[in-house]
């Protein structure tokens, strides 16, 4: 007789403003394989040094809940830091990487886009055509762009306003390259005995023979062999949308950012162009802000959507997948039938960016989540209020899921983390 797991645990650290997620598949009392999902943050204190003292807390506790086994795998869902940072082993995050590196994975999976071998042209992990739009050296801009930003909103000019200021500094800080994070994640994917996966939507992974009786679902992202949608976010679906937007800025990799010339040159303005200037600084900051926010959306569109299959149970895990990711799984893949009937009665449901409002497509997926019988779903949130979007509109986490969530699901939400004791949510499938 195959073996399986008696029992699925499912822990959510509170990490602030990211995700990390333990998910423990036991099979006896000697042997429980546990895959870690995403390890990141973006809202955590720092020390007089700049460093986050928070995470190898976090990392002690994961180890600790492991025991004295290893960890089986690692899943970097995408390079956002609020999702990779704690494996940084730069110092910044208090050296916290080397101690899940020292938990040796066998196992590391990410997305098709950080295959350090595809080339800056590469429409997948493997494949490269000459000559197609450089997707991933998009991606790459994007990184510099976002440290630009960054170094803008620590001291901004006199336009910017104190509210932009911080979108654009939480922003630019997630959207770094993390560059001792993504190595980290390279290395514990070479170490003797260790594999790393470069995954697109339909692979087969090795997981599954590491965790006996449990099926293994990647859903996402495609790859631009598949699907040329997660090139950009799309900026209207009253459909799906939780809140309906006003229109994006398009991407432009050679977008120059003003600086703090513009302040210098601020006072030098007659009194009686002075309306104009304030309209069009005004304009400025929008811009600015639609650009960082549509680089933002593109990195999300490449994360990983996981889903574990044990036991007659199934459990989602999308990352920070927006809406074009999802279409393509759920509309536009030969088999998006398939997949719709696979996900219709998932028992637990890793909610997708944080909360945000177009990371749940409404009709595509919550709805169906909704209509099944005789279950109780299951919902985690990891998340931080006030970190990201506009209160009314597309704050995070967006008011209107919390509410269809608590309504529909019996959902865990790290905000009601208010202690320091309190480190962790928990469910047991």
């Amino acid at each position: 007789m195959a073996k399986k797991p008696k029992s699925v645990e499912i822990r959510s650290y509170q990490v602030g403003f990211g995700d990390c997620f333990l998910v423990s598949f036991n099979y006896d009392a000697t042997d429980s394989r546990h895959v870690l999902i995403d390890f990141g943050t973006t809202g955590l204190p720092k020390n007089r040094n700049g460093t986050k003292i928070h995470m190898p807390i976090i990392a002690k506790e994961i180890r600790k809940a492991i025991g004295s086994g290893e960890l089986t795998a690692v899943i970097a869902t995408h390079r956002h830091a609020d999702h990779i940072s704690g494996f940084g082993t730069d110092g910044k995050t208090g050296d916290s990487g080397t101690i899940i590196k020292d938990l040796k994975p066998r196992l590391v999976m990410q997305p098709w886009t950080e295959d350090p071998k595809a080339q800056r042209d590469a429409l997948s992990a493997t494949g490269v055509k000459k000559g197609q739009p450089a997707f991933l050296a998009t991606l790459m801009t994007m990184n510099r762009i976002a440290g630009r930003v960054e170094k803008l909103a620590r001291d901004p000019p006199a336009w910017m306003s104190a509210t932009a200021a911080k979108e654009l500094s939480f922003l630019g800080e997630d959207n770094i390259a993390n560059r001792s994070a993504i190595d980290n994640l390279i290395a514990m994917g070479k170490r003797t005995g260790a594999k790393a996966e470069y995954l697109r939507y339909g692979s087969v992974t090795r997981l599954e023979d590491l965790l006996d009786g449990v099926k293994v679902h990647i859903l996402g992202p495609p790859d631009l062999t598949q699907s040329e949608a997660i090139r950009s976010q799309r900026a209207v679906d009253q459909d799906e949308f939780w809140h309906l937007m006003g229109g994006t800025v398009p991407l432009r990799a050679d977008t120059q950012l003003p600086g703090r010339s513009a302040r210098r040159k601020s006072a030098q303005v007659p009194a009686q162009a002075r309306w104009f200037r304030d309209r069009l600084q005004s304009l400025t900051e929008k811009g600015l802000l639609e650009i960082v926010r549509s680089l933002d959306a593109q990195m999300n569109n490449t994360s990983l959507i996981v889903l574990f299959e044990v036991n007659g149970k199934k459990m989602l895990f999308p990352g920070d997948a927006q809406l074009e990711n999802w279409s393509y799984a759920l509309r536009e893949a030969k088999d998006s039938a398939r997949v719709r009937a696979l996900l219709a009665d998932v028992d637990f449901y890793k909610v997708g960016h944080h909360g945000s409002l177009n990371a749940t497509p409404k009709k595509m997926l919550w709805a169906n989540f909704t209509k099944k019988k005789g279950r109780a779903l299951k919902t985690m949130i990891s998340t931080m209020a006030g970190k990201h979007g506009t209160r009314g509109k597309t704050e995070v986490p967006r008011q209107p899921l919390v509410n269809a969530l608590k309504k529909g699901s019996d959902l865990k939400n790290t905000q009601q983390l208010t202690k320091i004791s309190d480190l962790e949510n928990k469910f047991t499938l």
